[in-house]
């Protein structure tokens, strides 16, 4: 059986996943607690690979946890056309995506998060590469952004399986069908 990609990730009301400069300084429920979990470590728990785009990357080692690899003990691709030197933190993608998924999905392991950002979640979504949907709607509208959408998207026919709400937040829980 493949191992599932999933697309888990936190958006405003209005559908941004962060500021336009990138910021995501916002993330948190309606009380401002950014200890609030609708269960971040049970979906953790379930994944073995981290995907995400570089810039997501470089946000992370730079600006949000500087000090701290948060990807610990997980595998994690970071899909880039830039030249990295090898690093313990991550392995650097320039191949074709899809072919790279597809075969990643069928390896031995669990599941595999797909991090962010918003040009790479478009790349799997035009191909239908997503498996599971979380999407956490966090109560602000920032009224400009990144949006979670960029558009020009096929039509994909989803299947809710579950709901959960907290301090404001609202998570959606899709499967293809």
């Amino acid at each position: 059986m493949d191992r599932n990609i999933i697309l888990y990730i936190a958006v405003s009301l209005d559908g941004y996943i962060a500021r336009t400069n990138g910021a995501v300084d916002w993330l948190s429920g309606s009380s401002g607690d950014p200890n609030v979990d609708l269960g971040f470590e049970e979906f953790y728990s379930s994944i073995d690979t981290v995907v995400m785009g570089r810039t997501t990357y470089e946000q992370v080692i730079n600006e949000l946890s500087p000090n701290v690899w948060v990807y610990e003990g997980k595998k994690c691709y970071v899909v880039t056309t830039k030249n990295y030197e090898p690093d313990s933190r991550a392995e650097y993608i320039s191949e074709d995506i899809t072919a790279f998924i597809k075969n990643l999905k069928k390896q031995q392991g669990k599941d595999i998060w797909l991090v962010g950002g918003a040009k790479l979640i478009d790349q799997f979504i035009k191909q239908n590469l997503v498996d599971k949907y979380i999407i956490t709607i966090i109560p602000t509208i920032l009224g400009e952004g990144i949006p979670l959408f960029l558009g020009e998207n096929p039509e994909i026919q989803l299947k809710l399986i579950g709901t959960k709400t907290n301090d404001g937040m609202v998570e959606l829980m899709y499967v293809k069908r």
